[in-house]
């Protein structure tokens, strides 16, 4: 079988990996292109990139997916099987080539939390539960077939980058197993309807933007707990802090704990100067154990308030 893998970030490598490991044919990579980055604008290569030409795999990137030149030498490739991990939408001329099809490691229970975001989502949305699914690509996004799912339990105080860690191996086995069925000859796929049960409501998983991130007082500590690792480590939750001069600056939130105390007054920063810094919610308070100001790394806040102190009377915007 010959298959061509695409994808672009870290989470796409264990798939890749698995498929060389086991002696499968990839005779093509295909990923995003370099990106300049840093002071010196140095061209940075993807992690799927960098794990190809290590391997002496062939890499493809297009500009656009819907280049000539690019599907022309996919069409010449001749693959029986692409494999979509973490990479970008795609035109049907290029998922519809393979006469096995096209399909993708979704990082989230199918038909649950369909989108670009699904594993953040789901920590934010506090879920103890959620999963990778393969399915093959169609023209609605995250809607074709499901060939298999598998669940992943979600601890209270897990972060999403934790999470992350432990999706990207269990999804590696799982495109591992789905390309040995349809290399059998024996796949049988299931339409995503099959999975929703009677009321079930489908969560959407949409992209992340800065306004996602900033915390909202006014909600229960628990909800700012889970907001909180469920953007951890990137792209991090905040606050803005206003000073008593008017300036305001954020204030980022890598790591809390949350303490239930009835109602209070929200929007509140209090710190004893020392060790200990909290947020006042709708009921609680949102102890915060690691945080970043700008210029600083991020650190534990005992280490922060050794040099940096919060003022009682700053406000929470």
């Amino acid at each position: 079988m010959k298959i061509i893998f695409l994808g672009t970030p870290d989470f796409a490598v264990p798939s890749l990996d698995i498929l060389i490991k086991n002696g499968y044919q990839v005779v093509a990579v295909v990923t995003a292109t370099d990106k300049p980055s840093g002071r010196g604008q140095k061209l940075n290569v993807s992690a799927v990139k960098q794990y190809a030409l290590d391997h002496n795999l062939k890499v493809l990137q297009p500009l656009k997916l819907s280049d000539p030149q690019f599907l022309n030498d996919v069409r010449e490739l001749k693959a029986d099987l692409q494999i979509v991990v973490a990479f970008r939408m795609m035109p049907e001329v290029l998922w519809s080539m393979p006469k096995y099809g096209t399909f993708n490691l979704h990082g989230s229970l199918l038909p649950q939390y369909r989108g670009a975001a699904p594993i953040n989502r789901a920590v934010m949305n506090g879920e103890t539960k959620t999963g990778v699914t393969t399915f093959f690509i169609r023209h609605e996004i995250d809607t074709g077939n499901i060939v298999f799912r598998k669940e992943i339990p979600i601890s209270e105080n897990e972060s999403v980058g934790e999470l992350h860690d432990k999706m990207m191996m269990i999804g590696a086995k799982l495109v591992l197993d789905t390309v040995k069925v349809l290399d059998s000859g024996i796949t049988v796929s299931h339409s995503q309807e099959t999975f929703v049960s009677d009321g079930e409501v489908l969560m959407p998983a949409p992209k992340i933007f800065k306004e996602d991130c900033k915390l909202d007082c006014s909600r229960s500590v628990v909800e700012l707990h889970n907001h909180v690792r469920g953007l951890c480590p990137f792209p991090g939750a905040f606050v803005d802090i206003e000073k008593e001069d008017g300036s305001v600056f954020p204030l980022k939130i890598f790591k809390s704990m949350p303490e239930m105390a009835g109602t209070v007054l929200t929007h509140e920063l209090i710190s004893d100067g020392k060790s200990s810094l909290k947020l006042s919610a709708a009921d609680g308070f949102l102890h915060l154990l690691e945080v970043q100001i700008p210029g600083k790394k991020r650190m534990k806040t005992e280490e922060l308030l050794r040099g940096f102190k919060f003022h009682n009377d700053w406000t929470v915007l």
